[in-house]
């Protein structure tokens, strides 16, 4: 599955598509539609808040392009899948004979995903997942992805991952796990699942996996 309308990122990409020619509709508003306005738009330059969605569908192409490379019939990948009774979308789901993983697929260019921790001996001990400043609530948005999954996939053991892309990622190590999540870049979640084994009935699960979580 490629990056379509059903593949990684399209609904992020048809959110930064609407939001673009909404930008640029209200600048067209105050210029007009001809030269005028035509300059007034080339030289307006994109909203931040608009360009976090394209940046967010290239990032969830590059990881649903690592993953596709380890497609099988033991192992299945799912795209952009909406949540239901909900306007948020998981990334991907990847079905394999040792359970299932909900990957979450973040862009921050040249930030280094690191774990803090805070606590031990005389107050409780807590984890942070620090990039760029506390996104901690990125590993919260992670488990409750994990948990609706959960109730899909029964006894099927169901694990979640942030995946950064373009991530300011040392040489040798970097990975890790804060809170039970998984934390690292494309190549490496790949590789790791191509590696599993197990007794999953991979179809079965992904079927019922498919037909909760429809394409968003």
């Amino acid at each position: 599955m490629g990056t379509n309308d059903t593949g990684a990122g399209a609904s992020a990409q048809r959110e930064y598509d609407r939001r673009r020619a909404r930008d640029e509709a209200k600048i067209r508003e105050t210029w007009g539609d001809g030269r005028i306005g035509a300059i007034a738009v080339a030289l307006s330059g994109e909203r931040q808040s608009t360009a976090a969605w394209k940046s967010g569908a290239a990032g969830e192409a590059e990881v649903g392009r690592a993953l596709e490379a380890i497609e099988s019939e033991h192992v299945v990948v799912l795209h952009d899948r909406r949540i239901p009774r909900s306007r948020a979308n998981i990334d991907h789901i990847v079905i394999t004979r040792a359970g299932v993983w909900v990957i979450d697929a973040k862009r921050y260019m040249k930030k280094r995903p690191r774990l803090q921790v805070e606590g031990g001996l005389f107050r409780p001990r807590t984890e942070k997942l620090i990039v760029g400043g506390d996104g901690t609530k990125l590993v919260d948005g992670v488990l409750r992805q994990v948990a609706l999954v959960q109730d899909v996939a029964g006894p099927v053991s169901v694990h979640g991952v942030l995946c950064f892309v373009d991530a300011d990622w040392p040489l040798f190590g970097g990975s890790f796990t804060v809170r039970g999540v998984d934390v690292c870049w494309p190549k490496r979640v790949a590789k790791q699942l191509a590696a599993l084994e197990g007794t999953v009935d991979v179809a079965a699960v992904a079927a019922a996996i498919a037909a909760h979580f429809p394409p968003a």
